[in-house]
């Protein structure tokens, strides 16, 4: 089916990542024109801007200035952006209830992930001010609609983005771009570098009793969601809404223990 994504300008954040990775490449299958950002991963994002001959750009994304300045050489490098997947994230590993939280890491995990995603889109939309359109995609976290035991810091900035920042950014966006869209996607458990050495068999065995299809997505699954909602062929009537990627995880068990 045809995506209308060939020569169109895309901006990953996090394209270094598993998941980042993943939309790099699903988008440049589609024929777009690829902008990858990383923060310290420079060796995979040159590699994957080498393969999908696109360009790598560094930028700090809790920084304003940085974030300002990735457009800015993004807009440069391509011409403009016509797409914004806002991938980049952080997941703290420790489990940490709230009343053991230190208030250093809860305020990190909000820039990392929260700031983070409202500096970007902000960025984004400062562009889409003057060309009078574009896509943009939001990447939250199963977290976000169901919470997370131990790390209520990272739920709680999903849930921010792809409830909040979400529902608001799409009804703003049409003020400056009439058939501008936002989504979002809501990955569950998925094998990539962030959660390496967690996805073990008995753990997955575990978690997956909420989950009509007891397996973890991979990184290609969550990929090809996102491409869907920035397509203006496959999804122009869709905007402001999560789309789960995580096999019909529910809030409750509906396995029992094997």
């Amino acid at each position: 089916m045809e995506t209308g994504l060939a020569g169109k300008r895309v901006l990953v954040t996090g394209g270094g990542g598993g998941i980042g990775s993943a939309c790099v490449r699903a988008f440049a299958a589609e024929g777009a024109r690829m902008a990858i950002h990383y923060r310290t991963s420079r060796e995979r994002a040159e590699e994957l801007a080498h393969e999908t001959a696109g360009v790598a750009l560094q930028a700090d994304l809790t920084v304003e200035d940085e974030v300002d300045g990735l457009f800015e050489a993004a807009e440069r490098e391509l011409g403009g952006v016509d797409v914004c997947a806002a991938v980049a994230g952080f997941w703290p590993r420790e489990d940490e209830p709230v009343w053991q939280l230190p208030l250093e890491r809860w305020e990190a995990t909000l820039r990392s992930n929260l700031t983070a995603t409202f500096l970007t889109a902000r960025g984004f939309l400062r562009l889409v001010e003057r060309t009078g359109h574009g896509s943009l995609v939001l990447v939250g976290s199963t977290a976000g609609r169901f919470g997370e035991a131990g790390h209520a810091d990272y739920a709680a900035a999903k849930a921010a983005i792809q409830v909040g920042l979400l529902l608001s950014l799409k009804n703003e966006l049409v003020r400056i771009a009439p058939r501008g869209r936002v989504n979002a996607v809501a990955p569950g458990w998925t094998y990539s570098p962030m959660t390496r050495g967690e996805l073990e068999d008995e753990f997955v065995a575990r978690l997956s009793r909420t989950m009509a299809l007891r397996k973890v997505a991979v990184a290609e699954d969550v990929a090809r969601a996102v491409v869907v909602l920035a397509s203006d062929e496959l999804s122009g009537h869709v905007t402001g809404e999560l789309v789960t990627v995580a096999g019909g995880m529910e809030g409750r068990t509906v396995h029992e223990l094997a």
